[in-house]
């Protein structure tokens, strides 16, 4: 485990970017998109309905693309510094979850052509299957199998990415998830997943999706997490 204090204004001091926003629309992505201008860099959010992006700012751009198809999303992809996920899609009990992987081989496609190479995206705790065998009775037995095809397919695609070694991707997983803004908290990260202590057991099963998209903004200018998952946390 390692202990990280990033402060509020690391982004704000480092190099500015163009950065293309996956999935701008929910609730991390709104966060992460806010707090990407607010540290003055030049965002495009790609949604599905541009309505749902109600800031408005010189630096952001909205536009619709598909996705799941590499030529939909090449135009944009184009000239710009790195890509950022934060897509999320329900659990299915019926069909199984396949997102994840269709929208980041989609993603790698369209970078590929256009010549960009860095890719954020996140996932979640306990993606490998064997991984939630130390969590606590109600994560192992009651959450874990209702979310499973979630976090199968997000494991698949962080295989998917493990297995293109010309791009430089970072895999960031937070543990379950809360509607609040960043914080001035410190991070604890552990290439692994999950953040474990000292006893090597999970610590800290919550955090703050504004405090996800500070730690992923902490990225940008970092090779510490390239070509590498890393799960997160707060204290």
């Amino acid at each position: 485990m390692e202990s990280t204090t990033p402060s509020q204004t690391d982004a704000q001091e480092s190099l500015k970017m163009k950065i293309v926003v996956l999935g701008a629309t929910g609730q991390t992505g709104q966060y992460l998109v806010s707090q990407a201008l607010e540290h003055g860099h030049t965002v495009t959010a790609i949604v599905r309905n541009p309505g749902k992006i109600t800031i408005r700012n010189d630096k952001l751009k909205v536009v619709e693309a598909d996705i799941f198809a590499a030529d939909s999303l090449k135009v944009h992809f184009k000239g710009q510094d790195v890509i950022v996920s934060c897509l999320g899609f329900p659990a299915s009990f019926i069909s199984g979850v396949t997102g994840y992987t269709t929208s980041m081989s989609a993603v790698v496609s369209a970078m590929r052509e256009v010549r960009v190479n860095r890719v954020i995206t996140m996932t979640s705790w306990y993606t490998e299957p064997d991984s939630g065998t130390q969590a606590s009775y109600l994560i192992r037995f009651l959450l874990l199998p209702m979310i499973r095809s979630v976090l199968s397919n997000m494991y698949e695609m962080e295989t998917f990415l493990k297995n293109n070694n010309d791009i430089s991707w970072t895999v960031v997983r937070p543990p379950g998830l809360k509607n609040q803004p960043a914080s001035a908290k410190e991070f604890l990260t552990h290439r692994g997943y999950f953040v474990s202590d000292s006893s090597g057991n999970p610590t800290g099963s919550t955090m703050g999706r504004g405090d996800v998209a500070r730690f992923m903004l902490t990225l940008l200018n970092s090779n510490t997490w390239v070509k590498k998952g890393v799960a997160i946390t707060t204290i």
